[in-house]
């Protein structure tokens, strides 16, 4: 005899025995107070179960039957606040028809004498603390028709004599801790029409018996650990209405026989693995109504009988490999309202045909290979409010009536080739949140009607040929969180209304052509997160309230005429991550209050008149020092961590391990330093001169940048039989293969480890130098600090004697 039969024994024996000892209330009356005295009741809502009643019909939450001798057949406990743990006595309540315990915080398991409740047709279990596995006495249950466990914390396997609940109709069991794979007999529920276990671990397969459930309508088993092939039985279950198996694990194809659910009306298959094309049988759905096979592998053509699927509303086929063009088909949906297919490969032009769906409210292409121009019909969309089809191919103007009669929400064109103005009417009706235009043509000026959009939270104009002033209208929009408009033409002085801009966190005007001081309002931007205003015209003195700016992350002034002393203040920026001061006319001593700055990453102050020694303060900045450990472009830390380069600064380095073992090349250019790898100080029992490269004169500082990049053009020369650039030939092969010295010339001499590790150094400079963004290229004086140090780091040697190389065959 197992334990838990021997429990359930004692439990039935022990009550009994207490049956026949008292008088009054019966036999179910006395299982209902043990069940109380199991339960903690916090609001005392079962305060009328009293033993000196006869029967507990009268009872709270009691129902009984009309009969002569009556029975209960209902306890409805839902939402009372009970906790504590569900005693064996239920087992004790045989003729209960209905159970519901829900939304409580019963714990422990469901005792397995709820088997002996044979008439049970309704358990409500669900939103509890229940745990462990399902009894399999559940099985015992052939009239149970709603099964509802979800929201508890159990574990196990679906026991295999789950399928003998013939009458089951519904089961939830949704977020629980369920492992294990799907019973096989599953496929003997006849009559079940809703399975829903989602968001627990079950795992394996799903089986192929669930074709007997014929009756089923939904299944749903989201956010599990279901692996295998969808089995192509499921085209069987002529009735479902919903086949939800997104997040799972699952691989193969979809099968072509689910176009046999034609009474399907959402299939959500995305987040899984599954691989091929898209079927074309399942233009035969024609019910279907919401249709997501987002997030897989797919690839090939999406078929053009997608247009049969004339109820759809929503379509996502997003961050998938799917090839070839957009259907025009797409354009007969005529009630669609949802169309995704961002991240795949799609060719070709945006179908004008697309504009014919006047339903359509989003609309996102983005991420393809989509040329050509944005269909003017666009603009006539009344229904649009989300349009996105950044990083395509885009060119042309945008249709200048674009926003004239749609409530457009987010409008996102970035990383294309359009060209023209911004259209003026792309907030006018105020619903406007997130404009990206970065990286186009775009020129004249911010359109009125975006300078005064008061729903407004993120503008983004990046990288265009803008022009005009700082927009200050924009700082009386309440909602504004972002401008950025780097990269433009914009010219003028930044205007004291800046500091209207009371909710901004990011605002980015670098690489423009800005004037005059920063007015002393920046001090009023209390959210600002990060402010960067590098490669302007600015000048003046850094207005002391900028220390009002308390949860400032990254604060880029680098490339300006900034003048005179920094601020003791700066040093209480204690959020700051990056600080770039660098190409400015800062002088005086460096504060040593910057050492208290425990989250920076970044510093960078070359190239400026700063005077005095380097505070041993600074050799504080811990998380400074493991930044500069972990970067993975070796020893390149002038460029990447710490640059005091090209000051005024004497006097030796802090006796602290982040400046004793910095590269050189974040001190060059400093006459008066030493310590660490830039020699003895004077005094010191060895001294030794300074590194000679540490002047460098502009002939040998033209000489070296010539020879890199002469040099790193003889490094590559490799067979590029198909023609082709070479830096991207460059960097497809670091992207596979990463950067070694498999990518030389096999003809150079490649013994000498010194000579390659420098032939690595100066091409992973070439290509910094060779990125795509203007703003990611390192500045000729960053170039000539990193090769400087690499040149030292090597033993002092000279590039151009890569021309002097012997080849191994010339023959080719």
């Amino acid at each position: 005899m197992s334990s838990r039969t021997f429990e359930a024994g004692f439990t039935v024996f022990w009550l009994l025995l207490l049956v026949c000892t008292s008088e009054g209330l019966n036999s179910e009356g006395h299982y209902l107070l043990d069940l109380k005295n199991s339960i903690h009741d916090e609001f005392d809502h079962l305060n009328n179960w009293k033993s000196t009643d006869q029967t507990p019909c009268g009872w709270i939450a009691v129902n009984c039957t009309s009969d002569y001798e009556p029975v209960v057949q209902s306890l409805n406990l839902s939402a009372t606040n009970l906790s504590g743990i569900l005693s064996p006595s239920i087992g004790g309540l045989v003729n209960l028809r209905y159970l519901d315990l829900s939304y409580n915080m019963l714990s422990g398991r469901i005792p397995n004498t709820i088997g002996n409740c044979s008439k049970l047709q309704y358990l409500y279990l669900n939103n509890n603390q229940f745990s462990e596995q399902l009894p399999a006495e559940l099985g015992y249950l052939s009239l149970l028709q709603r099964l509802n466990i979800c929201n508890n914390r159990i574990s196990g396997s679906l026991p295999e004599e789950f399928g003998n609940l013939s009458s089951l109709v519904e089961v939830v069991a949704y977020t629980n801790n369920l492992t294990g794979p799907l019973p096989h007999s599953i496929g003997n529920l006849k009559n079940l029409k809703t399975f829903r276990a989602g968001q627990n671990g079950i795992s394996g397969s799903i089986p192929v018996e669930i074709s007997g459930c014929q009756s089923l309508q939904l299944l749903g088993l989201a956010q599990n650990a279901i692996g295998g092939e969808l089995p192509k039985e499921i085209g069987m279950l002529g009735s479902l209405t919903d086949l939800i198996l997104w997040g799972n694990q699952l691989t193969g194809y979809i099968p072509k026989e689910i176009a046999n659910c034609t009474n399907i009306e959402t299939l959500a298959l995305y987040a899984n693995n599954l691989v091929g094309s898209i079927p074309v049988e399942i233009g035969n759905m024609k019910f279907l109504k919401e249709l997501y096979l987002y997030r897989n592998e797919l690839n090939g053509t999406i078929p053009r009988e997608i247009g049969n699927l004339s109820m759809a509303t929503e379509i996502d086929f997003s961050e998938n490999q799917l090839t070839g063009e957009i259907p025009t088909e797409f354009s007969k949906i005529k009630g669609l309202r949802l169309l995704y297919l961002f991240q795949n490969q799609l060719i070709g032009v945006i179908p004008n045909e697309l504009s014919s769906l006047r339903n359509l409210t989003k609309l996102d292409l983005s991420i393809n290979y989509l040329k050509g121009p944005i269909p003017l019909g666009f603009q006539y969309l009344t229904e649009m409010i989300q349009l996105q089809l950044f990083n395509n191919s885009l060119s042309g103007s945008i249709p200048q009536g674009l926003g004239l009669y749609s409530r457009l929400w987010v409008v996102d064109f970035s990383d294309n080739y359009l060209t023209g103005r911004i259209p003026p009417h792309l907030c006018r009706h105020s619903n406007l949140m997130l404009l990206n235009l970065e990286a186009n043509g775009f020129y004249g000026n911010i359109p009125n009607g975006i300078l005064n959009c008061r729903s407004l939270v993120q503008l983004r104009l990046v990288r265009n040929r803008l022009t005009g002033s700082f927009p200050s209208e924009m700082c009386k929009l309440t909602n504004l969180s972002a401008i950025e408009l780097d990269q433009n033409k914009f010219s003028g002085p930044i205007p004291p209304a800046v500091g209207n801009c009371q909710k901004l966190q990011r605002l980015h005007i670098a690489n423009n052509y800005f004037t005059n001081e920063l007015p002393k309002e920046i001090g009023n931007l209390s959210q600002l997160v990060t402010f960067n205003v590098s490669s302007n015209l600015l000048k003046g003195q850094i207005p002391p309230g900028i220390v009002n700016c308390k949860m400032l992350q990254r604060l880029d002034l680098s490339h300006n005429s900034f003048v005179d002393a920094l601020p003791e203040q700066l040093g209480t920026l204690l959020q700051l991550e990056l600080l770039k001061l660098s190409e400015n006319k800062f002088s005086g001593n460096i504060p040593p209050a910057l050492g208290n700055l425990s989250h920076l990453t970044e510093l960078q102050m070359g190239g400026n008149l700063f005077s005095g020694e380097i505070p041993p303060e600074l050799g504080s900045l811990s998380s400074l020092q493991i930044a500069m450990n972990l970067k993975t472009f070796e020893n390149l830390s002038s460029l990447l961590g710490c640059n005091f380069s090209y000051n005024n600064l004497t006097g030796p380095l802090p006796p602290v391990p982040l400046f004793q073992n910095m590269a050189v090349g974040s001190f060059l250019g400093n006459n008066g330093l030493c310590g660490g790898h830039l020699g003895y100080c004077n005094g010191d029992s060895l001294s030794v001169p300074p590194l000679k490269s540490m002047d460098a004169p502009q002939g040998r500082i033209i000489t070296i940048v010539a020879a890199a990049v002469g040099g790193v053009s003889l490094i590559l020369i490799v067979p590029l039989d198909q023609g082709g650039d070479l830096v991207t030939w460059v960097r497809n092969y670091v992207r596979s293969h990463s950067l070694s010295s498999g990518i030389l010339d096999s003809r150079l001499d490649l013994k000498d480890q010194s000579t390659v590790d420098h032939m690595i150094c100066v091409l992973k400079i070439a290509l910094m130098c060779t990125s795509m963004s203007p703003f990611d290229r390192p500045s000729m004086r960053e170039v000539v600090l990193m090769l400087i140090e690499s040149n030292a780091r090597e033993g002092n040697f000279i590039l151009s004697t890569i021309y002097d190389l012997p080849l191994k065959d010339d023959a080719s």
